[in-house]
């Protein structure tokens, strides 16, 4: 069984303005950056550079720690992460400390949205305009896929609104774990080519981005016409 996440008052049959694609918001992103970094030169590398040499002396511990329990975008966290560690840990132990946390910090939210702190959960989701959809165990697996496949709304909000809803733990953390992958490795690939004058990382990472949100669209509409 198919399911839509629509937010209040939409109607869901309506097909509404459309939307750019998340692929090109992300490559237009990307590409801006790379053009700003080429043309301010090593100008925009000092202040940056100060900054990851003090995250680099307080460690990777704190650094992943904080990533786990601080709801900031993941990418706040993954594009400085493989510059600031991959001589110390190798990129791939950077890739793999930062799924760590983004599983902690899922984990955290279900629990914090479903038990801990439900009611302030449930009014802050209220006010942010999102509706909670309902779930059986039929349609868990696609709520999931969709919440978490759908451009725009924060991790932890998403994360919030599948534990309002009652999807089971087990599908939301293999669900929500999965559709942060890509999204991780892309995040830390990029930002240490930049740093590092990598093309072919920044070229890595950019075309991991474009083939994570095609594929998330093309999920999204399989999900929403559901079955033939």
């Amino acid at each position: 069984m198919a399911a839509r996440v629509v937010p209040n008052g939409e109607d869901s049959t309506s097909p509404g303005p459309r939307r750019v694609p998340a692929w090109a918001w992300a490559g237009a992103v990307v590409g801006v950056g790379i053009v700003v970094a080429l043309i301010a030169g090593a100008e925009w590398r000092t202040p940056i550079e100060r900054g990851l040499a003090v995250v680099r002396a307080a460690g990777p511990g704190w650094y992943f720690l904080a990533m786990a329990v601080v709801p900031l975008p993941l990418a706040w966290f993954t594009v400085p992460a493989g510059e600031a560690f991959a001589a110390q840990l190798t990129l791939g132990g950077v890739v793999a400390a930062a799924l760590a946390s983004v599983a902690v910090q899922q984990a955290l939210s279900y629990w914090a949205a479903r038990a801990w702190l439900r009611p302030a959960v449930e009014r802050w989701v209220r006010r942010r305009g999102q509706q909670v959809p309902s779930v059986t165990p039929e349609n868990a697996l696609g709520i999931a896929l969709i919440v978490r496949l759908t451009p725009g709304p924060p991790m932890i909000l998403g994360s919030c609104v599948l534990a309002l809803a009652g999807v089971p733990f087990g599908p939301y953390l293999v669900v929500s774990w999965l559709v942060a992958l890509p999204w991780v490795c892309a995040g830390v690939m990029l930002g240490r080519g930049l740093f590092a004058g990598n093309a072919a990382l920044v070229a890595s990472g950019l075309g991991l981005i474009i083939a994570a949100a095609i594929a998330a669209r093309l999920i999204r509409r399989r999900q929403r016409r559901g079955p033939p």
